[in-house]
């Protein structure tokens, strides 16, 4: 179950109208599309093949796939969209785009779900008090983890930066608690219906009622993973959807102004948004890689047996037989620091996987519009200049990671904290390569090393992520450790930041950078603000609705990296 801080709405999720721009149409032929393979115990039957020409048709006896409460999916239907939809026009949209999902999915729906279409600014409104209720311990986790990630900086609130950010990008969601669909409308005076976002949200209805969805999201990394197969699979439906409504199907789409486009870009917080994007982004091809060699059938199978990493939907090729790694974490913090208590047997740590760490190398060039690429060479942003690189070269080899926040008494008002973040590598190799990359991306925040210990780094107090960090590598184990000052290192994690033994001057293995970082080398998280056992307490779940306004961000990105290529 999926908490949107105070709200229960299990599906939220970006407008893949984006996955559409940037990861393109996967060449389905619509031919194919009432051809998939049942669901669970339902053998996809025959659609009748109507002229898009024909306004009524004949309904067919009982219930047949492709037809829903009237409606064929490729019937014609009588609205007036640009003054939006009344009641009885909202109900046939929703009947044929029912059908229509029937249709590509192969999978019978068990009954229709009510739904609503609103503005953003009354989406906004609702979501004005969705981070008041929450504990101490839960936003001093929740700002370390991010603090961490580079998203937020100490003097940040990291839920504000989810409501923000929720709110700038979500174009629909389905609320099974609620037993409804929401559409958000650009337009604040006559609320307009999207279809291919309404089938977006439909197709999570379907999944619902017809499909297992019930996996272990108690970390950010276990949420992404599910979410591998989830919005995947909802995303490869919707770019099918989409791409009928360009050919064969008529669809109600509004205006880019009265659309479910998105708010200002400006609140977008980029690091929390691309962390919880990758399942959106490489979630079809994952998909589409299983139905090529199975059909849909093969896909429903991976419910039962879904994704274990973002690392597994990244490189469809380790799924299912390469999951995870086991860590061990020792606290050996003093008395003053200590790892704070969510309650409610929640876990106290985050995991962040490939995704996570991907993202936070991919942040500084599409937050600055390609202005600023550290690390990463301009051409790796990309894959085939259609689809954001989460698969990168300094985050390939990931086996598995936990990040530990640690507080003291005081942290609370003074929001000094700190963190150990513990990250195993397959080998020693791809232990090494980010460890460096780490190192040179410190540097781009502002890190220099401290001489007189060793792989300590200091970032002033005057930037944003002013702290200590300690960068560890030991063998296949990456060791982070920040803290206010270097002498709280090794108060949170004893052991670390020893002094250092050689000549200041010298060069030491431990400080060097590897600048060519581009070359290729060879469960979970915390209690949401009401209590629940999770670490999605920050926002994101499955099926929220990218907006259209990200599309400028992310195409402008696109266009530099053309230019640099």
């Amino acid at each position: 179950m999926f908490l949107y801080l105070n709200v229960v709405a299990r599906y939220m999720r970006p407008r893949t109208v984006l996955l559409i721009v940037l990861v393109g149409v996967l060449a389905v032929g619509s031919a194919s599309l009432s051809a998939g393979a049942a669901s669970h115990g339902h053998a996809a039957e025959q659609v009748p093949v109507q002229s898009s020409a024909d306004t009524e048709p004949p309904d067919p006896p009982g219930d047949p796939l492709g037809w829903e409460n009237g409606y064929w999916y490729n019937e014609s239907i009588d609205v007036t969209p640009d003054d939006g939809l009344n009641e009885s026009e909202l109900d046939a949209v929703v009947a044929r785009s029912m059908a229509r999902v029937e249709s590509v999915r192969g999978i019978e729906f068990n009954g229709t779900v009510p739904v609503e279409v609103i503005s953003r600014a009354a989406f906004s409104d609702n979501r004005s008090v969705s981070d008041t209720n929450t504990s101490t311990a839960n936003r001093i986790h929740q700002n370390v983890k991010w603090e961490a990630m580079f998203s937020i900086g100490e003097d940040e609130n990291a839920l504000s930066s989810f409501r923000s950010t929720q709110t700038a990008t979500i174009g629909g969601y389905y609320s099974p608690g609620d037993d409804r669909i929401v559409i958000v409308s650009e337009n604040a005076t006559t609320p307009k219906m999207d279809e291919v976002t309404l089938s977006q949200e439909l197709f999570h209805a379907l999944q619902d009622q017809k499909l297992e969805i019930s996996f272990n999201r108690s970390t950010r990394e276990g949420l992404n993973a599910a979410n591998g197969i989830i919005e995947g699979d909802g995303n490869l439906v919707d770019q099918i959807y989409q791409t009928n409504c360009g050919d064969d199907w008529n669809c109600v789409t509004p205006s880019s102004d009265d659309s479910s486009g998105g708010g200002d870009t400006s609140d977008i917080n980029y690091g929390i948004y691309l962390t919880q994007y990758q399942p959106y982004n490489d979630g079809p091809a994952f998909v589409q890689q299983i139905r090529s060699e199975g059909g849909w059938e093969a896909v429903n199978d991976v419910y039962d047996n879904p994704p274990t990493s973002t690392e597994q939907v990244i490189h469809p090729e380790k799924y299912p037989d390469e999951g995870p790694v086991n860590i061990t974490f020792t606290d050996s913090s003093s008395d003053e620091w200590s790892v704070p208590d969510l309650g409610n047997g929640s876990v106290d740590y985050a995991r962040f996987g490939q995704a996570g760490l991907s993202a936070m190398f991919l942040r500084p060039a599409v937050a600055s519009q390609y202005s600023d690429v550290p690390v990463l060479r301009p051409e790796q942003i990309f894959t085939d200049r259609r689809t954001l690189n989460y698969g990168l070269d300094v985050t390939n080899g990931w086996g598995n990671d936990r990040l530990y926040p640690y507080a003291t008494n005081e942290s609370a008002e003074t929001n000094e904290t700190g963190y150990v973040w513990q990250i195993e590598w397959d080998t020693v190799d791809d232990a090494g390569a980010f460890a460096d990359a780490y190192v040179e991306l410190l540097e781009y925040y502002g890190a220099e090393s401290v001489p007189e210990n060793e792989s300590t780094y200091r970032v002033s107090d005057d930037e944003p992520f002013g702290d200590a960090f300690y960068v560890g590598h030991d063998g296949q184990t990456v060791t982070i450790v920040n803290g206010p000052t270097v002498a709280d290192l090794s108060e949170i994690r004893a052991g670390v930041a020893p002094a250092n033994e050689t000549d200041p001057d010298e060069t030491t293995e431990s400080d060097e950078t590897n600048t060519d970082t581009d070359e290729t080398t060879e469960s979970d998280e915390t209690a949401g603000p009401d209590g629940a056992t999770t670490d999605t307490g920050d926002g994101f779940g499955p099926g929220f609705s990218v907006a259209v306004a990200l599309l400028a961000v992310l195409a402008s990105a696109a266009v530099a990296v053309r230019r640099h290529t």
